[in-house]
């Protein structure tokens, strides 16, 4: 059955695709030969390789330790076991996610899923190898396997890819939900449920500037209840203005796929050979001029090398930018301690360092 449930897969990958390309996406993509090279290859090998892998080698250690359990909860309902598949898959990778985007190691191998400057089926599949093989939700895969049967796990895997895929395409099927108002309530209930194009796009956004993106949010997969539960989720109902990282590398795609084996080439690039992120944050607050009514971003990690501002150094680490306002226009001081109590605005708290 899982063997069957990469062939609906691989149908739903080619659906997306066809009308994709039927609405000029190839003819306007910006996608480079690494860009296609590293996503192609990367869907093939978790679709034929890494899943397959991981299920295969579950089965063979529990026939030699547990025999006794094999396909034990098989006698659950099927929807029951289909929900019991689903819940614990999403809420596995949620977790997973989120804890990519806060660990340096893990970030790394998550960095090439956000590199990608433009939204499209095939990002679904833009991580490290050693990200899926570290994957919790797959090594779940292969335990429900042997204790639940795959059939139930086969139906799951395939209505989780109709909403990645949907939720990571330039075919937005919910954007007509958004225009019309007689049919945004109906989508205001069901991305509440489950992630839409909209609220994972934003996800992928460059930065917070735009009012729209939001890395630091949005990290369910198939369900948005628990970015709900956990206060991570935002709801716009609409799309970022850009895609991809404020501070971008040029990395091959043996370095994006392979990292830690192969490292970047580019010394600015996070995966490259001794990259370190060098701390300016300061005990004196920096006077910048500022614009009333424009966004700014102001970085509380003090990893930017563009202080105050943020340049997304925080990814890998704890922290998040503050969004805020110019209030007027002219200079203002902003703290660059990172421990003021009236953020991003300096209250003499470095006189206390």
């Amino acid at each position: 059955m899982i063997d069957n449930s990469i062939l609906y897969v691989m149908g739903i990958l080619v659906f997306f695709g066809t009308i994709e390309i039927l609405s000029g996406y190839l003819k306007n993509s910006k996608r480079t030969k690494d860009d296609w090279i590293q996503e192609m290859g990367a869907a093939l090998v978790l679709s034929a390789g890494i899943k397959p892998g991981i299920v295969a080698l579950v089965a063979i250690s529990g026939a030699m330790i547990l025999p006794e359990y094999l396909r034990f909860f098989s006698e659950l309902h099927f929807f029951i076991l289909v929900m019991i598949y689903l819940f614990c898959d999403d809420l596995l990778q949620y977790c997973y996610h989120r804890f990519a985007h806060r660990h340096p190691f893990f970030w790394k191998l998550h960095r090439p899923h956000h590199q990608a400057e433009e939204m499209g089926f095939f990002v679904s599949y833009r991580n490290a190898g050693l990200y899926y093989l570290l994957m919790p939700n797959i090594w779940w895969l292969g335990i429900f396997t042997y204790l639940f049967g795959g059939a139930a796990a086969a139906v799951g895997l395939v209505i989780k890819q109709v909403i990645i895929i949907g939720s990571h395409s330039t075919v937005s099927w919910d954007k007509p939900f958004y225009r019309y108002k007689m049919l945004t309530p109906f989508i205001r209930i069901l991305e509440r449920i489950i992630v839409t194009p909209a609220f994972h796009h934003a996800h992928h956004g460059k930065s917070k500037l735009d009012g729209i993106g939001d890395p630091n949010a949005n990290f369910g997969n198939m369900f948005s209840i628990w970015d709900q539960l956990f206060g991570t989720a935002v709801f716009s109902g609409r799309f970022p203005a850009s895609y991809g990282l404020p501070e971008n590398s040029k990395d091959s795609w043996q370095a994006a796929y392979l990292f830690p084996l192969v490292k970047s080439g580019d010394n600015k690039s996070e995966i490259s050979a001794g990259f370190q992120k060098e701390r300016t944050a300061t005990k004196v607050p920096l006077t910048v001029n500022l614009k009333k009514g424009e966004n700014y971003l102001w970085c509380r990690c003090g990893l930017s090398q563009n202080p105050p501002f943020c340049d997304a150094s925080h990814h890998g680490t704890k922290y998040k930018p503050f969004l805020f306002k110019g209030e007027k226009d002219g200079p203002a001081k902003l703290c660059n301690c990172k421990i003021t109590k009236h953020e991003p605005f300096c209250d003499n708290s470095h006189l206390k360092l």
